[in-house]
């Protein structure tokens, strides 16, 4: 009798135990859709828009420098340098392209600001990898505060209306990283010049600043994504490089074009997180091309054969995230 019972209790909590895993595979559905949903509905009022503030953005030939700081390979500098290179539009690529990515900041930002502030004058900005210098041994220590990227940024001896690129490998600890960015952007208003900073996440935190190439600290863990290079660390790091980028050139000064406080402002990608493909939700980068050789998700082509996974842009005239694919 004893045996009977507890094969009776084995069986009800047997019964028990599927029926609660039933309930919570439910439930998760229930919440992707619902938050996939949310997101269509959700219509933010005219205080939250994205919209130009009549100030200073990059134009014409942009010049930029990068601060390789730490050890970075050969093949992983490639990475970025051929992304770089992808972003002019003399770098034939299929599409979609890398190119066709840095035209839509043209089309949906530059060319506003131009109407605003130029009449029929047009206003467009062109990328030019403008040298690299590197700091292998660290010089600065592997501890670094916001306040020393400055600094490291003058190295690179840029030009007015010029972008340094700070880039951290994945051993440098940067203060607020992988805690509340995985990169930044800021400015010099009397040089006229402007910076860029992104560390390698590789070690410290792929879930947050390399997803979706890597399963996320929190919410749906989903498998992840195969990165086009097979490096996780560098391919986020373009994904931010892109990010910072594309927030730099539109709001240089803070006067640009951002959404909320100009203290932490979202900007042209950053408006977009997460999103990079069409159909994307929380927990969901959205449709993306795979490549049939390796399975390498991407949404762009670049030089040499590259492909890359870049961030969605927001569209101002519509609110909404512009994709690639």
């Amino acid at each position: 009798m004893a045996s009977d019972r507890r094969l009776c209790t084995d069986s009800r909590m047997s019964h028990a135990a599927t029926v609660l895993v039933s309930v919570l595979l439910l439930c998760s559905a229930h919440h992707a859709v619902g938050a996939r949903r949310l997101m269509e509905l959700y219509k933010p009022q005219p205080s939250e828009l994205l919209t130009y503030h009549n100030g200073t953005v990059l134009q014409g030939d942009i010049p930029v420098s990068v601060v390789w700081y730490g050890q970075f390979t050969l093949a992983q500098k490639a990475v970025v340098s051929d992304f770089l290179l992808s972003l002019t539009v003399a770098s034939p690529a299929p599409t979609p392209s890398v190119s066709q990515w840095w035209n839509t900041i043209n089309q949906l930002y530059l060319s506003k600001a131009a109407v605003h502030g130029n009449g029929a004058a047009k206003i467009t900005a062109q990328v030019r990898l403008a040298g690299q210098l590197s700091d292998d041994r660290c010089s600065l220590g592997k501890s670094l505060k916001l306040s020393q990227l400055p600094a490291m940024a003058a190295r690179a001896k840029p030009k007015k209306g010029g972008i340094t690129l700070v880039l951290t490998a994945q051993d440098v600890a940067v203060e607020g990283f992988c805690m509340s960015r995985c990169g930044t952007h800021a400015s010099n208003p009397k040089s006229r010049t402007a910076y860029v900073w992104v560390g390698n996440s590789a070690t410290q935190c792929p879930g947050q600043c390399a997803w979706p190439f890597h399963q996320p600290v929190y919410g749906p863990q989903t498998p992840a994504l195969v990165p086009p290079s097979g490096d996780v660390g560098m391919d986020g790091m373009v994904m931010n490089i892109a990010s910072m980028v594309a927030g730099v050139v539109t709001n240089p000064f803070g006067d640009g074009f951002y959404q909320g406080p100009k203290e932490a402002p979202l900007e042209a990608a950053t408006a977009c997180t997460g999103v990079y493909g069409s159909g994307a939700y929380p927990g969901y980068a959205g449709n993306l091309a795979v490549d049939p050789v390796t399975g390498a998700s991407y949404n762009a082509n670049g030089a040499r054969g590259r492909k890359y996974l870049l961030p969605a842009l927001f569209d101002p005239a519509t609110s909404t995230c512009s994709t690639l694919v």
